[in-house]
């Protein structure tokens, strides 16, 4: 997809939602090995899907096609803060020229959505510059990606905590 050295231009996945979804996931931009196998948080390292999986009592499954059924079946949503950005490798701190999704859109079709799990700072940040939280308690989380070296169990605490309390 990239090599090293080599700009490119990512563009994120359509989100994965039910209409009934009540939180919104949101993470900055697909890395390169997601992109790759067109999947969200497919680095085999990324603790998303183990987490999530874990937070709501079901033993983890690698089929993407269930991962996705997770998140609608538990009144999630999840989709990224861009759209597109050109971006050397996988680094949130490499994305520039960004375009960000229309949130407006999504949660006209998932008007329930009143809280936004910002999936590490860059998230975060992208999510705010926007200015797509339209009201909604918006909450930044740390971020799931094995760049960020807080221990799993944390991570895993505090993202289960804070899902059981938001739905």
């Amino acid at each position: 997809m990239t090599s090293a050295g080599c700009e490119m231009l990512c563009q994120c996945f359509e989100p994965v939602y039910a209409p009934q979804a009540r939180v919104l996931i949101v993470g900055s931009m697909p890395s390169v090995k997601s992109l790759a196998d067109a999947q969200y948080y497919a680095h085999p390292r990324n603790a998303f899907w183990p987490i999530l999986f874990d937070a709501f009592g079901e033993a983890y499954s690698g089929d993407y096609e269930k991962k996705k059924a997770l998140v609608r079946d538990h009144g999630l949503a999840l989709w990224d803060a861009a759209a597109a950005c050109l971006r050397e490798g996988s680094l949130d701190s490499k994305m520039r020229e960004i375009v960000y999704n229309d949130f407006a859109a999504l949660y006209a079709a998932c008007p329930g959505i009143h809280t936004v799990l910002c999936n590490g700072g860059t998230a975060h940040g992208l999510f705010m510059k926007a200015g797509a939280a339209g009201g909604r308690r918006v909450i930044r989380m740390p971020s799931t990606s094995p760049a960020y070296t807080m221990p799993f169990d944390e991570k895993r605490k505090i993202w289960k905590e804070t899902l059981l309390s938001v739905l």
